[in-house]
């Protein structure tokens, strides 16, 4: 009667693990994986920013005070996404004002885009520091154009340039194509036209039949099509920048696109190299119990028919064929820095490796604009 007992126990206790896993992989792969669909009233908040959330406790014509945390003292320029606010703030102010205390900080406020800052508001700090297209956010002349890809119409902002090398950008994880805009001034700057793209799960762009993402594996068809919409359009050359997944998308369209001849270089920024350490560190930002990591990257594959050969192939550097800028930092945890590191040594007759401190995932720019700028024009001249 113990020994059934106790079989018992353990057969029931395996199958809760086993329900706790099923549980932990769709949870693993909703957070992952589910293309971003910002709620109304709030910009898109990438892989990392979604916690935690902070309370303005004051504010006034030229700063805000927020809720002390490391977040909230990240070094930079941010947009401060509200429900209905948008916001973009500067650098913490270590001048002392009568707003801070002990349980604040303050930063520099740049401007509201729109909505107010009011005490008690509940606000995220996120990279993109536009709203809009590129016209209405920057002033900038575009079109709104569309790329035939193979799921269908693929929505996109193109900003004309006198040259005949194009920009094609390409946001990542939990992103929208609102991200890029940060660098969007400084490429029209050079005066390279700029492919802004919108891809599949994207707002107004086919979703996935499976309704899930796959971390640069299935999309990068669509960054290939905006390549052919490119050359059919009139450039000679193209150049893939991509951030986090944005940035495989890139890797895999340099490897693999028939129009590979037309890429002349790329700029990866926060790659996602390691997709399963990658989609641990999303899980367990979500709260799922460390031993069941394993199990929830494994149920997560299954769930959207990833595999590790394929898309561990397209971070082997000796795939690499054209010069690229790799921009990437340590306090990155979602995409490891090491395999960045180790990406630009393997290649280093072709990577430039940008190395940006104290900047979340996806965020270099937003840690230290000047010095990304920099390093992105003396990349790209040469290739113009």
């Amino acid at each position: 009667m113990r020994l059934r007992t106790s079989a018992a126990l353990a057969a029931t206790s395996a199958l809760g693990a086993g329900a706790a896993a099923m549980a932990a992989g769709r949870y693993a792969a909703g957070a992952a994986l589910r293309p971003a669909r910002p709620k109304a009233g709030r910009a898109a908040l990438p892989a990392g920013f979604e916690r935690p959330a902070l309370t303005v406790h004051s504010s006034g014509p030229d700063h805000v005070a927020l809720t002390r945390s490391l977040a909230a003292r990240l070094p930079g320029t941010y947009g401060l996404a509200g429900r209905g606010s948008h916001a973009v703030v500067g650098p913490v102010l270590e001048a002392e004002s009568t707003d801070s205390g002990a349980d604040t900080v303050v930063r520099r406020l740049e401007r509201i885009q729109s909505g107010s800052l009011n005490p008690g508001d509940r606000v995220w700090l996120t990279p993109q520091l536009h709203t809009g297209n590129p016209r209405d956010a920057l002033g900038l002349h575009c079109a709104d154009v569309e790329v035939p890809g193979e799921l269908g119409m693929l929505p996109a902002w193109f900003v004309p340039g006198e040259r005949d090398t194009w920009v094609i950008a390409v946001h990542g994880l939990g992103a929208t194509r609102e991200q890029p805009l940060n660098v969007v001034p400084a490429l029209a700057r050079m005066r390279l036209p700029v492919l802004v793209l919108a891809y599949r799960g994207d707002p107004g762009a086919p979703s996935p039949s499976d309704g899930f993402g796959h971390l640069g594996d299935a999309e990068w068809r669509d960054l290939d099509a905006a390549i052919r919409y490119a050359v059919r359009h009139g450039a000679r050359r193209v150049i893939l920048h991509g951030w986090s997944t944005g940035a495989s998308m890139a890797l895999h369209a340099a490897a693999n696109s028939a129009l590979r001849d037309r890429v002349s270089g790329l700029v990866l920024d926060s790659p996602v190299l390691d997709w399963q350490v990658t989609l641990r560190a999303l899980a367990s930002a979500r709260r799922t119990p460390r031993p069941l990591l394993p199990l929830a990257v494994r149920a997560a594959q299954g769930r959207t028919g990833l595999t590790t050969d394929r898309l561990s192939s397209v971070a082997d550097p000796s795939l690499l064929r054209v010069p690229a800028l790799l921009v990437h930092g340590p306090d990155d945890t979602i995409a490891p820095w090491s395999r960045s590191q180790d990406f630009a040594a393997a290649r280093d007759d072709l990577v430039t490796l940008h190395t940006v401190g104290h900047a979340p995932h996806a965020a270099m720019w937003n840690a230290s604009p000047r010095p990304y700028e920099e390093a992105l024009r003396r990349f790209l001249v040469p290739l113009m």
